[in-house]
């Protein structure tokens, strides 16, 4: 299911998902740290310390570890309340390990910087600024409440210079974990920002897509009365006696039949793709009739072009005739027709699980402004005002039918713009008639 992001919270954010991760390594090294800051002060510098509560606590992080590995397996929303209370988690883990080693004498009592920090980052306003008074009354807690560390002092080493060194090691630990896990975290916020405004601007393309079908729309209605007109007056006139002996008159009076003809069946196809993307009336086809027949009415309409047609596909597979697919060809055939009257090359493969359809030309080809905006709105060569919605169009329709566009200039002249759609999108599905 595709995330609601704008207008309301998405199911699934990547980039929360991946924090939490981030956290979830987080613990592992602080487990995997103090198992090793145990054995060194245990075992050579010989301080006796309560080692079965504390190692009762750094088992207590690796089954949260777990759990939370779990937990991200199930493709939900990673809210800000989750983070929270893995931080304040961590919190209470590194005081508690505080509580038993000395209180705030303790020098990896900074390390509470490490969680403020992240949370700075990570957290709403609100949680980020509980962060910092909770760690404040540990802290603080820990000066008044704590079990004292008992130390063997060394001959010219005495409790300052253990101290101090604890500190230098607290120091550079806190600054290389905070060097790599604040880069790492904002290039997760930078990705999430890249993938909303991909989104914001996929829904403004939709929103202009949709405002043009209302305006096609009800043109098309409106056209529809003036034509019907034209068409009874053109009727008439071939009836009249007056016309009707003069025979070049009667030729010019049918060209405009059928020129209104074709012009009311091209307002029909715009009110009947005005709906669903499959049209309401779209019929049972086979594969081959379709492209053929694609290939034969366009031709059709542009008696003087040189159009160079090879199907290549080479199962004549049965599909729905999908009146967009074929509004989208005739579109970047007209494209082409406009630059190369001449020539023109229409060709159907099939390449594994995808229709291919390209169209070649002998234009000048594509501006590298324009390949570098394709699919975007009014971007054309043109120079007319309001175009360049016509490949705009083509790249959200076969968007929409799970597809891509690749436009590209040919070595040896002229563009080549493919249409590649999987070859599912057109087929019948079972129960399709259920349905």
């Amino acid at each position: 299911m595709r995330d609601r992001v704008l207008g309301g919270a998405s199911l699934e954010d990547p980039a929360e998902r991946k924090n939490l991760f981030l956290l979830i390594q987080l613990r592992w090294i602080a487990a995997l740290g103090q198992v090793v800051s145990i054995a060194v002060v245990s075992w050579l510098l010989g301080v006796e310390l309560p080692t079965l509560p504390m190692l009762g606590i750094i088992a207590a992080l690796v089954l949260l570890n777990l759990a939370s590995l779990v937990r991200l397996r199930f493709r939900f929303r990673v809210s800000n309340l989750e983070l929270f209370a893995a931080l304040l988690i961590d919190v209470a883990g590194l005081t508690a390990q505080l509580y038993l080693s000395g209180g705030a004498a303790n020098p990896f009592t900074f390390l509470y910087l490490l969680q403020v920090t992240l949370g700075a980052i990570l957290l709403k306003s609100w949680s980020s600024i509980a962060l910092v008074v909770l760690t404040i009354l540990c802290f603080a807690g820990l000066t008044v409440f704590y079990r004292p560390l008992d130390l063997i002092v060394a001959e010219g080493l005495g409790f300052l210079s253990l101290h101090i060194l604890g500190m230098l090691m607290c120091f550079a630990l806190n600054a290389a974990l905070l060097v790599v896990f604040v880069k790492r975290i904002s290039r997760n916020i930078r990705e999430r920002d890249a993938r909303l405004a991909d989104l914001r601007q996929h829904a403004a393309e939709e929103d202009h897509i949709v405002r043009m079908g209302l305006l096609a729309s009800g043109a098309a209605h409106e056209l529809g009365t003036p034509l019907s007109t034209l068409s009874i007056i053109l009727g008439d006139w071939r009836r009249m006696p007056a016309l009707t002996k003069d025979p070049e008159l009667v030729d010019e009076i049918e060209a405009m039949q059928a020129e209104v003809k074709r012009c009311k069946s091209i307002v029909t196809g715009i009110l009947a793709s005005a709906g669903e993307a499959r049209g309401l009336e779209a019929g049972v086809t086979t594969m081959h009739a379709f492209l053929d027949g694609l290939a034969a009415d366009w031709g059709a309409t542009r008696p003087n072009a040189r159009l160079l047609y090879d199907n290549r596909f080479d199962q004549d597979l049965e599909i729905v005739s999908e009146s967009t697919l074929r509004q989208v060809v005739f579109n970047v055939l007209d494209n082409a027709y406009d630059v190369s009257p001449g020539w023109i090359r229409f060709t159907a493969e099939r390449d594994g699980d995808l229709l291919q359809l390209r169209v070649e030309d002998q234009g000048p080809g594509f501006d590298e402004t324009i390949l570098s905006a394709l699919g975007k709105p009014y971007q054309s060569t043109k120079g007319k005002r309001g175009g360049g919605l016509g490949l705009f169009l083509v790249f959200n329709v076969v968007r929409k039918l799970g597809g891509n566009v690749r436009a590209v200039n040919r070595p040896d002249g002229g563009a080549a713009v493919d249409l590649i759609l999987p070859v599912d999108a057109l087929l019948i599905a079972e129960g399709r008639d259920d349905e």
